[in-house]
Order: structure tokens, then sequence, then C-alpha cells
């Protein structure tokens, strides 16, 4: 293990070949494989499993009996929420093993993004800039940049600020008009702009 001042308590496992960075704090019964890449400042919570070659950015925040399972991977600023659920494999089958890098599809959750707890994400997805998956939703398909997604399976109901605050406004008609004023954040006055489905920081 390359270790630049990180914390790993004395119950957890870290193996050969793992790159923890500086400021990292890694807590009781977590188990960090074979490949991983962890970046700094990050907060592993207790019971934790990161994979081989999984690569965790700067800055994330993964809290407790969370698994990250080779395929994923985590940009800065993410938010994994308690007992949250990747998954790798698409049709998991006991009797035909699939295992290895080959069998498993790549899911990307991107800078600043949340997963609320209990949420699934199913694999083969990516999670958009700054979107926030509600806790106990089922992700199905690619969640745009700043979209709020809740339920089983997962839809967008609105829109989200960089801070993490709802944008006010129904969200069919912030999609059917060019309210540019509906998009301002009330908690921290960001201005965005929707085209096309999609939402833009002005």
């Amino acid at each position: 293990m390359e270790n630049n001042d990180c914390f790993v308590h004395e119950s957890s496992y870290v193996d050969e070949d793992v790159y923890i960075g500086k400021g990292t704090k890694i807590w009781h019964f977590s188990h960090i494989q074979k490949g991983a890449r962890i970046g700094c400042n990050c907060t592993i919570g207790q019971n934790v499993n990161i994979a081989n070659n999984v690569c965790v950015g700067n800055n994330v925040k993964i809290q407790n009996n969370v698994s990250i399972y080779e395929g994923v991977e985590l940009e800065d600023y993410v938010f994994c929420g308690p007992s949250m659920v990747f998954t790798n494999i698409k049709n998991p089958r006991c009797k035909y093993p699939q295992r290895g890098s080959e069998y498993y599809m790549r899911t990307l959750v991107k800078e600043g993004a949340s997963i609320g707890a209990n949420a699934t994400i199913i694999c083969g997805n990516t999670i958009g800039k700054h979107a926030l998956v509600a806790a106990g939703a089922v992700v199905t398909k690619d969640v745009p940049d700043y979209a709020l997604v809740t339920g089983v399976p997962a839809r967008i109901t609105g829109w989200v600020c960089e801070c993490g605050q709802k944008l006010p406004g129904n969200l069919k008609n912030i999609l059917d008009s060019n309210l540019d004023d509906n998009l301002v954040c009330k908690h921290c006055g960001r201005v965005y702009k929707e085209e096309y489905g999609q939402l833009s920081e002005e």
C-alpha cells in the first residue's frame, strides 16, 4: 500500500498495490482490494468494500455498508449514502460464473453527484454531475447532470443546484418553456439554463 498520511483503522484490511491519498480516512471493518486507487481527503465508512482496480476521486464520502465493485468509478466529491448498492453484471448466474473485467459493465458517477441511502444503481449507467439520486431509488438508465431522480424505476422529478438545493418550479413547466428566472437557486444564487431536457449552469 502506498500511504500518504492517511488513516486506516486497525480492523480494516488493505491489500497490496493500493494507493490511498493524503488525508483519507478508512474506518472499521472495511476492505480495500488490490489495484484500488483512492484519492485525497476521502471518508470511507464502516464495513465498506472497495473492489479490485476501482478508482475513487478526491473528497469522496462513502457511508457505511457500501460495496464499490470493479467497473464502478467515482469522480471527485461524490457522496454514497448508507447501504446504497452498485452492481457490475447485468445478468448474473451462479451456475455460469462471469468473472473478470471482460464481464463487468462500467458505471460512472460524475463529480459532485449524490446517491441516497438504500438506492440501487444498475450497472452500465452514468450518474451526471451534481445529480441527486433519492433514497431507495433504482436507477436503470443514465441520469443527466443536475437531475433529481426518485422512485422505482428512477425518473426525473426535478432539478437540483450544485449546492444540493432543489431548484424552484414545476418540472413540466420548466421543460416546456424558457423560464430562465425559474432556474435560480434560492440558496446560493447560481443560475441555470434548460435546453433539450438538459440543465447547465450559465
